[in-house]
């Protein structure tokens, strides 16, 4: 009998353990209803709601600055450093976040109610606080983590669920997190001024914490090494779609704890592609509007560029995950990363000229390669790693965003200080290039060649307790 008839025959609430050639072993049996007590896509959309209500902290920040600076009498460089700190503890919130998550510590739904209501503290500190340093504290230190434990959970959550076709998944999931910020970039630039923006404030910091905590409700892991009962773990089941990407993206030989990943060479190296992929992407976030405005852009065409932006930032993160269950996530991330680096050259050649068409062109095009690498990191990780420590593992590789916050941010602010935004922009489209370059020595840890990604799957039964 196949494994694939076991699968067919097992009683319900039963599950086998196929051990592969190399060791590694999958869950096989469980159906995601009869765990989750319904279809494991709630696991998507839910995800993707919490993911669309935290994105106004970084999206839409940068079209409050103006207002906020008026309101509380801060300076240019005081409302990017802010933004600078949340950004450090957003990303850098993940890898302890994790270890937490992997000891059972921190329940997923746990970590969602925290960060539900640290957001909440956020807004109302930028509302209410005229202080920097306390608004830093308030909106960088405890806003950025409650957003970073949203985040950070809504990520891994998607790719346990859908190991055998997680690029699709986790790019809709973290699409959320940029165009579901283009209502409040409109609003601060047409609706926000100083005689309302602390009521606006505080009804966005509402809107996020019931959002996330509705959400919370409802999340739940599956067990360690599950895969869905359907799909053979190493042939897929005859749909193009799963026999694709898995051919595309074998699964990882077996589970890296951070130590052995580390070891391996691969997630430091993702750790510094993520260093400066992010840098270029936060610096076109918080200067495109300012530079907008610097040329001579009207509002609308300033509050457009950033709108598109976002939108397509979003839409783009969505249709790179897919194009990598097809492609393969290395090829995927190469070219994100070159187009992510030329778009910068566009956006300044854009200004320079005064065109505002082509300047929303390249907006277009720098907010697809702004977003689109964070999927394709968040699904080359358990790719290369495995499920079982990923919560750590990614987190390691997304703390290099906390690195990126400040030269994208507040060393961005410097270096236009120094050279302007020629030379700015001109500095971010060569940082991109430099890691396009760097992608091409990923490769996965353990397997040398496509043709070793399918041996033979050798059953263990264990049938559940």
């Amino acid at each position: 009998m196949t494994a694939e008839d076991e699968r067919r025959h097992a009683p319900a609430g039963a599950y086998r353990e196929v051990k592969d050639s190399r060791g590694r072993v999958y869950r096989i049996g469980e159906t995601d209803r009869e765990i989750l007590g319904h279809s494991r896509k709630l696991m998507v959309y839910l995800p993707w709601l919490a993911m669309m209500s935290i994105s106004v902290f970084e999206y839409a920040y940068g079209s409050a600055e103006d207002t906020l600076s008026s309101a509380h009498g801060w300076t240019q460089s005081d409302t990017f450093w802010i933004l600078s700190v949340w950004v450090f503890f957003q990303a850098g919130i993940a890898t302890p976040a994790g270890w937490l998550r992997e000891r059972g510590r921190l329940p997923a739904r746990r970590a969602m109610f925290i960060g539900s209501g640290l957001a909440l503290v956020g807004f109302l500190a930028i509302s209410h606080l005229h202080n920097v340093a306390a608004a830093i504290l308030g909106f960088g230190v405890f806003g950025g983590i409650g957003a970073g434990l949203v985040y950070a959970t809504c990520i891994n959550m998607v790719g346990k669920w859908f190991p055998e076709r997680r690029g699709g998944k986790t790019g809709f999931v973290n699409g959320g997190f940029a165009y579901g910020s283009v209502p409040f970039i409109f609003i601060f630039n047409y609706l926000f001024d100083t005689g309302n923006y602390q009521s606006w404030l505080d009804a966005i910091g509402c809107y996020v914490l019931v959002v996330v905590a509705v959400c919370a409700w409802f999340f739940k892991d599956p067990p360690k090494n599950w895969w869905p009962a359907h799909v053979d773990p190493l042939r897929g089941d005859g749909r193009t779609k799963n026999a694709t990407s898995l051919s595309k993206n074998p699964p990882a030989v077996r589970q890296f704890t951070p130590k052995e990943a580390f070891k391996s060479g691969m997630l430091p190296l993702m750790w510094l592609l993520v260093v400066m992929t992010a840098g270029v992407s936060i610096f076109g976030i918080s200067f495109q509007v300012p530079y907008a405005k610097e040329v001579g852009f009207g509002p609308l065409v300033a509050a457009s560029s950033m709108g598109v932006m976002s939108v397509i930032n979003g839409i783009g993160r969505g249709a790179v995950g897919w194009l990598s269950d097809r492609w393969g996530r290395k090829t995927t991330l190469v070219f994100v990363i070159t187009v992510l680096g030329l778009a910068q050259f566009g956006v300044l050649w854009a200004g320079t000229a005064r065109n505002e068409v082509l300047f929303l062109v390249f907006a277009f095009i720098s907010g697809f390669g702004g977003g689109a690498f964070y999927p394709l990191f968040a699904a080359l990780t358990p790719d290369y790693f495995g499920e079982n420590y990923n919560a750590t593992n990614y987190g390691i590789a997304y703390s290099g965003k906390l690195v990126s916050g400040l030269f994208g941010g507040g060393l961005g602010s410097m270096a236009i200080s120094a050279w302007g935004y020629h030379g700015a922009y001109l500095l971010a489209g060569g940082i991109s290039l430099v890691a396009a370059a760097m992608t091409l020595l990923l490769r996965q840890p353990g397997r040398r060649r496509i043709r070793d990604i399918q041996p033979n799957p050798q059953p263990i039964s264990r049938e559940a307790v």
